[in-house]
């Protein structure tokens, strides 16, 4: 019961990894309202979990429907505590050269926007009380270059800064506000990119598996929701600014086939001798 008492708002609750975190946190004593404009995925989820939970239709494109969002959770639950801003595209995909314009604004108002919005309502909420938890759902690619599209990139980084610069301003009302860098992620928008299928969630497991520098073992919704839970919790009390990576070690240079120079041979000293040197 780690979240025994809090209230949660969770966008791109649906499906995929704001799903999952919508059961990890209700699990954990919390209360959630869903936001997501997949409307009947939403309300069927809500419906399941029971009267903790709440669906509210938010477009996070647009801040009155955001707005109008975590005022309705806070009408039903009296206060807001944590928001996951978990809802994403992969957006505009192509060449920098072809992409078009309309793509690339409505990628970036989805991944970056959207994410300020509910920051920024958030924020409005949780300033008065002195206390809560903002949460932004970045990417590798937000942390590297060459992984993304180029608008899903740009949003990502910019994700990033938006993290640790609205950390920098809050921290004096005890608002913490993270961020989780997630890779190859098992979840309906990947399995879509790799297989075509956003429900072919179990050949996404197997080929993710199959790359992942963790032998075999492909990356979950769950581990970003318990990534989540974490930076939820008071256990992460005295951390905010930071981008928390779920990725399997990709981003320090992990690989399936290990390091360079993983076998033993006698040290490389100058001008290509071997060996340690003669100490006589």
């Amino acid at each position: 019961m780690r979240l025994k008492g809090k209230v949660a708002l969770i966008t791109g609750a649906a499906s995929g990894i704001g799903a999952a975190a919508v059961e990890r946190f209700l699990a954990e004593g919390c209360s959630v309202c869903l936001c997501d404009i997949q409307d009947d995925a939403g309300e069927a989820l809500a419906e399941r979990l029971g009267e903790q939970t709440m669906y509210v239709h938010c477009n996070v494109t647009r801040e009155d429907s955001v707005a109008a969002a975590i005022d309705a959770a806070i009408e039903r639950f009296g206060q807001l505590d944590i928001l996951f801003n978990s809802a994403g595209i992969v957006g505009a995909v192509g060449p920098v050269a072809t992409t078009p314009g309309d793509e690339w604004r409505f990628s970036i108002e989805v991944l970056l926007n959207g994410a300020f919005y509910c920051t920024k309502h958030a924020a409005r909420v949780m300033q008065p009380r002195r206390t809560g938890s903002i949460i932004n759902m970045a990417s590798t690619a937000g942390l590297m270059g060459g992984l993304g599209p180029h608008a899903y990139t740009a949003a990502k980084h910019g994700v990033v800064g938006l993290t640790k610069n609205v950390a920098c301003e809050l921290a004096g009302s005890n608002v913490r506000v993270n961020a989780i860098a997630a890779a190859s992620m098992a979840t309906p928008m990947v399995a879509n990119v790799l297989t075509g299928d956003p429900g072919n969630i179990e050949k996404a497991k197997e080929m993710l598996g199959e790359a992942s520098p963790l032998r075999g073992r492909p990356g979950l919704a769950e581990d970003v929701a318990n990534a989540a839970l974490w930076l939820a919790s008071d256990e992460s009390g005295y951390t905010t600014g930071h981008t928390l990576t779920t990725d399997a070690g990709f981003t320090i240079g992990a690989t399936t086939e290990g390091p360079a120079f993983a076998e033993y041979q006698p040290m490389i000293r100058e001008a290509g001798q071997a060996g340690l040197p003669d100490q006589d």
